[in-house]
């Protein structure tokens, strides 16, 4: 049943993953704010119990590596709401393990989520935003997304994939009056560090203890002590949404902060100490 005209919202959010985590906080957050949420996963009992008979919230059915399913679910949210404002590709989950250390099916499962189920989201949505000239795509990504480590290599490739691909929406959408911002974390206190969101590669390979396998033991350590809010993360990104000039990349965190100036500057160094042969390349003139 399409929601009464009289009932009015600021925005209508399109989240995926929105039973738990990151993107239960800022479903949150968006009906604190006065705005109608689709609140869209995998288990909609799940999200039926989280949410109750709110009626800013509709909750949707969706695996978003299926996608004639996010269609679906783009399609009952405009019937139900009119229109979608924000879309939030929040839907994934990690794998830690060496690069050598992670199993075929656990690295393509994850590509499945983290990069084609956005892509399925995306294709999906975009139609409804063209027709209006008006939206905003945020993807979620990480600090991981900026600068790859030791222990999480393959997980980073997704979220560097995530990275690009919002970097040329941004610049493929800007005409249209729709903007695409991709949300880097870094540490916050949610279950993704969980089995429930991390897969950790069974195979361990004793030549990178020091390495990746130092990751796996710092990361048992960090969960549930991560440094960051998730509240504060979600307050973040509905600040975000009212912006009239949203940056194509936020990060959030401290941490995340450190990271991206820790990366400028070792790619800075090493860009000026290979200048020499880098230059080197081109016809003679």
């Amino acid at each position: 049943m399409q929601v009464s005209g009289e009932q009015k919202f600021k925005r209508v959010w399109f989240i995926t993953g929105a039973a738990r985590g990151i993107g239960a906080k800022i479903a949150e957050a968006a009906i604190a704010d006065g705005n109608a949420v689709v609140a869209a996963g995998r288990n909609v009992e799940a999200l039926i119990s989280q949410y109750g008979d709110n009626p800013a919230v509709l909750p949707v059915k969706l695996d978003v590596t299926d996608q004639e399913a996010a269609r679906a679910a783009v399609e009952k949210a405009v019937l139900h709401f009119g229109k979608i404002d924000v879309v939030v590709n929040n839907a994934g989950f990690g794998l830690l393990g060496a690069v050598e250390e992670s199993d075929d099916a656990d690295v393509r499962r994850m590509y499945d989520t983290n990069v084609f189920g956005l892509l399925n989201v995306v294709r999906a949505a975009l139609p409804v935003m063209r027709a209006r000239r008006s939206g905003h795509v945020i993807n979620v990504s990480s600090i991981g997304g900026f600068r790859a480590s030791a222990g999480f290599g393959v997980y980073c490739s997704t979220k560097f994939a995530v990275e690009g691909i919002t970097e040329a929406l941004n610049a493929e959408l800007a005409p249209l009056g729709i903007h695409a911002t991709v949300i880097e974390p870094g540490y916050f206190r949610t279950d993704f560090l969980d089995a429930s969101s991390l897969v950790v590669a069974p195979n361990v390979i004793a030549d990178y203890a020091e390495t990746s396998g130092a990751t796996r033991t710092r990361a048992g350590g960090l969960n549930r002590q991560q440094p960051g809010d998730p509240a504060k993360l979600a307050a973040a990104v509905v600040k975000l949404v009212d912006s009239s000039k949203p940056p194509v990349r936020l990060p959030l965190g401290k941490d995340t902060l450190a990271a991206i100036e820790q990366k400028i500057a070792f790619v800075t160094s090493e860009t000026d100490a290979w200048r020499e042969l880098a230059s080197s390349t081109g016809f003679d003139a």
